[in-house]
Formats: structure tokens, sequence, C-alpha cells
């Protein structure tokens, strides 16, 4: 999995019958050079599939598993998502599946969100399911909520029957790119800038009043839906807005857009349970808490940084078997519909 917010690929290896069976086994996670981060980066907004960036993500990819050694049945290759507008009926996610199942020797299933964006579907997210098997053998206090903070934050509502889920708003993105801009760092080190900044509210009202925060959910979102340049609206100079108070606002944007996002749910979570490289900036940590329950999916006995990768493994075995990737409850589709194309050896 290589996820918006680029900081690098993760790989999980996981035992599972694809329905309520799962065992974590192995994790890996490496990160991707600057220049590997450069060159993906260009490619993103783009409606076209760019064939360089595409070998370079995929080689990456197979050079972790070369790394890691593992054998397996079969390889879940999400790829890395460069434009996503379901409304447009168009989602990209770069990768070239048969050229990992030729360089690695075992089938590969990728292409995850197509058929869901065709059958009418938002494509996104795709990880309910998988939250949902993993809770139900957990020790989950439900109802509850696993939020995933990537560059796009998610999330998953459960009550051991019902599942809903949707992009809650930005997570990293806004605030990785802030760092990138006035720090030329790939993400703001020790949440230092944003812990000493202070929201600009002016920006957060008008980021706030998008059509997106009052659209009934499933709903999902592109990472470039926000984009820093809109500081320009509160600003004629950019240089009138301190690095720190950027990036509180930033980080004041994401914490308020997940705590709205219970007003979808018919019951408060009683735990909000975080995975994804967000849990680890401590200042939206702190922030979040100050509203929401929140705990780090670590208390359930997971790696709250391989649970995307690990999905995506699990989703690879439902497409095996012809089960639904996605509901209508978790991306709009009309019906329960099945995704993912086989690449064979």
């Amino acid at each position: 999995m290589s996820g918006t917010s680029l900081d690098g690929i993760d790989a999980a290896l996981i035992e599972t019958d694809g329905y309520s069976y799962v065992k974590p086994l192995e994790f890996i996670t490496r990160s991707f050079d600057e220049a590997q981060r450069a060159r993906i980066r260009s490619a993103f907004g783009s409606r076209e599939r760019d064939i360089v960036v595409e070998g370079i993500v995929t080689a990456a990819h197979i050079n972790i598993l070369r790394e890691a050694g593992w054998s397996a049945d079969v390889i879940g290759f999400h790829g890395q998502t460069i434009f996503h507008a379901p409304e447009d009926g168009l989602t990209i996610q770069l990768g070239d599946g048969a050229a990992m199942a030729s360089a690695l020797g075992i089938p590969v299933v990728n292409d995850f969100r197509s058929a869901d964006v065709a059958a009418g579907g938002q494509g996104a997210p795709l990880a309910p399911l998988y939250h949902q098997a993993r809770a139900l053998s957990s020790d989950a206090d439900l109802p509850c909520a696993i939020l995933n903070i990537g560059g796009v934050a998610n999330v998953t509502w459960l009550d051991g029957v019902d599942v809903l889920a949707f992009d809650t708003g930005p997570g990293n993105a806004l605030m990785d790119d802030w760092a990138q801009k006035r720090l030329d760092c790939p993400y703001d080190a020790d949440d230092a800038l944003a812990a000493a900044g202070t929201p600009i509210e002016d920006m957060l009202s008008e980021w706030l009043g998008h059509d997106y925060f009052a659209a009934e959910p499933p709903k999902s979102l592109d990472r470039d839906e926000w984009d820093i340049a809109d500081f320009g609206h509160v600003a004629k100079d950019m240089s009138e807005i301190s690095d720190e108070d950027g990036a509180a606002t930033l980080l004041e944007f994401t914490a308020r857009s997940i705590a709205a996002s219970t007003r979808f749910m018919s019951e408060p979570p009683k735990r909000w349970y975080v995975c994804g490289g967000g849990r680890h900036n401590g200042a939206l940590m702190a922030r979040l808490s100050r509203e929401l329950p929140i705990e780090p999916v670590e208390t359930l006995g997971w790696n709250g940084d391989a649970t995307e990768a690990e999905c995506f493994a699990y989703l690879a075995v439902r497409s095996l078997l012809g089960e639904p990737l996605s509901l209508p409850s978790t991306t709009n589709v009309a019906k329960p519909i099945t995704g993912g194309v086989l690449n064979k050896v």
C-alpha cells in the first residue's frame, strides 16, 4: 500500500479466508526517497496515466516484496492513487499488476476501485469490510469508529450489524504540503509547527463551508480537493501567514472535519480507534481527544501502520472468491459488488 501522503510503501503478510478469519503475520515499511516522492507527486491531479511514474511505483513495490522474501498465494497491489473523481466515473491508481506478477512469480490482484466506480459507486473507502472483520474478532467496544488518517481521513462506523463508511475530509495531505512548501520537509517533524501556531478562523470557516461536509455519506474525496494556495484568500501575500499559524490552521481543519463526521452516525461511537500515519501526530491526536474518545488501534492488538496494507491483502482474497469489496453503505454503490483484476503468472 502506498497512500496519498507519499510517506512510503507498507507491505503486510496475512493469513485469511477472506471472511472472518484474519491472522496478521509480518509487516515491513520503506520510505520513498526524495526523488521518487517528487516524481510521483508530479503526477497527482492528472487524468492521464503517467507510464514513467507507473514504472517507478511498480518497481518500488516489487523491490519491497523481494526484500521481504515472503511466499504467498496472492498479492493485493493497490497502486498509487493520483486522481479520484467518482462523479466523473474516474479513479486512477498507477501500478502494473501484470509486471509485478511476472517479476515475483505470484498472482497479483490490482485495480480494486474501478468496478465500483463503473457501477456508480464512490470507489472509496475500501477498508470497511476489513475493519469489520477485524473489529468483530477483537474486543472492540461497539458501536465504534475505525478512523484511518492518511493523506485523506476516512471512518468506518460499526455496531456489529451495520457498517457505514466515508471520507471525513483531509488527513495529513495539507499539513504535509505546507511543511514541504515552507520547510522543504515531507512533514511537520515532532508536530512543532502546528503546536506553536494559532488557527486562522476565516480560513477555517471558508473551508468548512464546503458542500462536501453537508453531503450525506457514503462519499469520498480526492486528495487535492483543497489546496494550501487557498490561503491566498485571506492574505494577499502568503508571507503574511507564519509557518506556525498555517500549520495550526491545517491541523484544526483536519480535526474539526473528523469530529463533525459524528453527525452522520446513527449512534455516537463509544470508542474511536485510530490507525494510519496521522495517529503519530501528537498535536493532532491531542486535539481530537478534546472532542472524541480516541485511542490507537493498538489497544485492540492491531498494528495501526499495517492496517491498510493488510486490508488489500484481505481484499485480494475476497476478489478471488468473487465476494463483495464494497457495499451501498460504504461506497454508495447500488448493490454489493466485487472488484479487482487478477494478473496470473
